[in-house]
């Protein structure tokens, strides 16, 4: 199925969000600073910005209730903001306070007091925010807060987050493969947690970044709310140190807060600081792929049933089926898990067959989609969402899994990028939902998406495989299939169409990725058949 919907680049460009941006970069280039160095200070003047926001609108209900109140002001109480969930802000710690600082004052240093007083009136912040702000000259840091002051006061609420996202993206796509650690293009999470739905209970990403998988899960939740007391308890690992603090912010300036583990070398493969195995009713994640390296006589301990790795190690010196299990295992009885794995994890050979043969006769495999090419700043190969329920096993989907293509469903946003838009995963979202048997919900997608459903599926949507889009297939199907999840393998192609040029190309590239697997395990095997031979001889 193709679906290319417009790019609406010329209306995008006078948006907020891209001028903020244009300023902002013009001054790190001014400044002679990395996009490493210079992010976390922007960064946290943003999240400054956003944070008196909020905090003005609180202390202005607190006026206000004070007058018919017998206890008394509360305006300058840090409680009376915490209770609901907003940052209470000193005078020397307010946006305004800094912009409108007197000529030749030490912005530097005001800014980095400011920052170490909010941790102090807001211990959930302890260690989080940035002081490296004398970096800057004071005339530069004047000029910077000038302009993230442009971000109107009254804008709303979401608005706020958008921008602090946007710059999260424009600063993944300028600092190469090591943004791409943190970040995670907001239209993959928002279809991760539409299929995943997470109305509320333990959500965990043992590979969380800057936090967006929170930050989405969270604002589904609102948007579905069911009962005014549903929460989401969030549970995050970060190996990177300066990562996880820009989770914690990210998670502030949302009003959200949740357990973050980072830096002090935590890793998730080794370590299992919320003791998750089998605790949690969520897992998202976009992990880094094909890890090598892992020390495995580390894991030894943790593998078999009802452990971390129930179904072995692979012998392949490749992680993503470490993460795989751990994403697995960490779910409860009832838990969904989605995440972004690379394509060659699906039909991966030998040991890593093995666990997959594993994993789908337990039942627990759901939805299997495929994503197609620059969906990510960083990596141009496509790779597929996975999506695990273990309480499919008593529905009527036990014994089947979904298989979609979404290759051929983007946005252009530039000759290099694509995403989704919000019509384009509503559609997405929705075929699940007729495949699971659940009432169809457009929050995000709206009518577009409602039509496009009516479409494929009837004007009384059933789900029904649809040649080059979807396809449920039955596990003695994928048993034939040599127990692949690649769904290029059942979907196959809509009448009329043929195979293109980019499906070739990333065809070629999956089997390259297989390829270039094969070759370490024969290199791996070449040592040990070498050091076998050796010790023979010697004995």
């Amino acid at each position: 199925m193709h679906w290319i919907a417009p790019s609406e680049k010329d209306a995008a460009n006078d948006t907020l969000e891209k001028r903020l941006w244009a300023a902002a970069d013009q001054l790190r280039a001014n400044s002679g600073l990395t996009a490493q160095q210079y992010s976390a200070p922007v960064l946290g003047l943003i999240f400054l910005r956003f944070a008196e926001v909020r905090f003005n609108k609180r202390r202005a209900e607190l006026k206000k209730s004070e007058v018919s109140s017998r206890r008394g002001s509360r305006v300058d109480d840090p409680t009376a903001y915490h209770a609901e969930s907003v940052l209470y802000l000193s005078e020397k710690a307010r946006f305004d306070t800094l912009l409108n600082l007197p000529e030749g004052a030490d912005v530097g240093k005001a800014v980095n007091e400011a920052m170490t007083d909010i941790e102090k009136q807001n211990p959930q912040l302890a260690g989080v925010l940035p002081r490296t702000y004398q970096v800057f000259s004071s005339t530069l840091l004047k000029e910077l807060l000038k302009k993230v002051s442009e971000i109107p006061s009254d804008v709303k609420y979401d608005a706020f987050g958008r921008i602090y996202e946007y710059f999260l993206g424009e600063f993944a796509r300028t600092e190469g493969s090591k943004g791409g650690e943190f970040y995670t293009p907001a239209s993959i999470v928002r279809l991760i947690v539409e299929i995943l739905e997470p109305y509320h209970g333990r959500v965990l990403d043992p590979a969380c970044g800057s936090g967006g998988m929170f930050v989405q899960s969270a604002g589904f939740m609102v948007a579905h709310r069911r009962k005014g007391d549903e929460v989401l308890r969030i549970h995050g690992v970060e190996k990177t140190d300066e990562t996880g603090r820009l989770c914690r912010m990210n998670l502030a300036i949302h009003g959200l807060e949740g357990d973050i583990r980072h830096g002090g070398q935590i890793n998730s493969y080794y370590d299992d600081p919320h003791e998750a195995t089998g605790k949690f009713e969520f897992v998202l994640a976009n992990p880094p792929f094909n890890v090598n390296a892992v020390d495995k006589e580390r894991l030894a301990a943790e593998v078999g049933p009802s452990r971390r790795y129930p179904f072995g190690l692979p012998r392949a010196d490749n992680a993503n089926y470490l993460w795989i299990q751990l994403f697995y295992s960490t779910l409860s009885a009832k838990g969904r898990a989605g995440f972004v794995m690379a394509n060659s994890a699906a039909d991966a050979r030998s040991s890593e067959q093995e666990m997959r043969k594993q994993l789908i006769q337990a039942q627990a495999v759901d939805v299997m989609v495929a994503v197609g090419p620059n969906l990510f700043y960083t990596v141009t190969l496509p790779c597929t969402l996975w999506f695990f329920d273990k309480g499919k096993d008593k529905t009527p989907r036990a014994n089947t899994v979904l298989f979609v293509d979404a290759r051929h469903i983007y946005r252009q946003i530039d000759r290099a990028h694509r995403d989704w838009t919000p019509a384009q995963i509503g559609f997405l979202g929705n075929l699940v939902r007729l495949y699971r048997g659940e009432e169809l919900d457009f929050t995000i997608g709206g009518e577009e998406a409602k039509t496009k459903v009516a479409e494929v599926f009837g004007k009384k949507p059933k789900y029904t495989d649809v040649p080059g889009l979807c396809c449920a297939a039955a596990l003695a199907e994928i048993e034939a299939q040599g127990w692949s999840l690649n769904p290029g393998r059942y979907v196959g192609v809509a009448p009329g169409e043929e195979v293109s040029d980019e499906d070739f190309k990333e065809q070629l590239e999956t089997l390259n990725e297989e390829l270039e697997t094969l070759n370490a395990q024969a290199r791996q095997l070449e040592k040990t058949i070498i050091r076998n031979v050796a010790e023979i001889l010697e004995a």
